[in-house]
């Protein structure tokens, strides 16, 4: 129990709320509709990527979103900023690789390197369906999974709030799954005498 300052003076900077509480539900909503973000604080400012982008690549999407979402569900100390880091890192790789210079610098941070490697897997994992001749779109070229991965990073950064345990895009990319989608099955509690 907190009183309702503290609550909201410390939510998400000092107290790691839970995704389902209504008090930080409530002030994600007002949040959004007071503070419009500030673009040079988004990464990769300098572009502007229609959001048409993603219409062809909703699969692709779907699978990093999924890999955020499982990273989250393992290492619930996962925030923001850590997502933010880790998509930052994947999409400067690919922009370099669109150039034609195959140059990678995954983050230091151990989270963020186990997150950028789980996007990793996941895009190279949308690359092999492509070839395994399932029912997908054809591969992505990399000028657009650049594009895709920096629309994504910019729509993530967007919807966080800045806290140092803000969790609030990890909580958007959930929305876009079934609920329970990653819910941790809590251990059975063993009482012995």
């Amino acid at each position: 129990m907190i009183c309702a300052i503290c609550c909201g003076q410390e939510r998400e900077v000092t107290i790691d709320c839970p995704s389902d509480c209504p008090h930080l539900i409530a002030s994600r909503e007002h949040y959004e509709k007071r503070l419009p973000s500030d673009w040079d604080t988004i990464p990769f400012a300098e572009r502007r990527i229609s959001r048409s982008v993603l219409a062809g690549h909703d699969r692709l999407f779907l699978d990093i979103a999924y890999a955020v979402c499982e990273s989250a569900r393992e290492n619930p100390s996962l925030v923001d900023s850590d997502v933010i880091a880790a998509m930052v890192a994947l999409a400067e790789g690919f922009d370099t690789l669109s150039k034609g210079v195959i140059y990678e610098k995954p983050p230091d941070h151990r989270m963020q390197r186990e997150l950028y490697d789980a996007l990793k897997k996941a895009v190279e994992g949308n690359k092999e369906r492509d070839r395994e001749g399932l029912k997908v779109p054809a591969s992505v070229p990399e000028p657009e999974m650049r594009d895709v991965l920096i629309l994504l990073t910019q729509l993530v950064a967007m919807r966080s709030n800045g806290r140092p345990k803000g969790r609030a895009s990890i909580d958007f990319l959930r929305s876009q799954f079934d609920p329970g989608t990653f819910t941790k099955n809590a251990p059975g509690l063993i009482v012995t005498p």
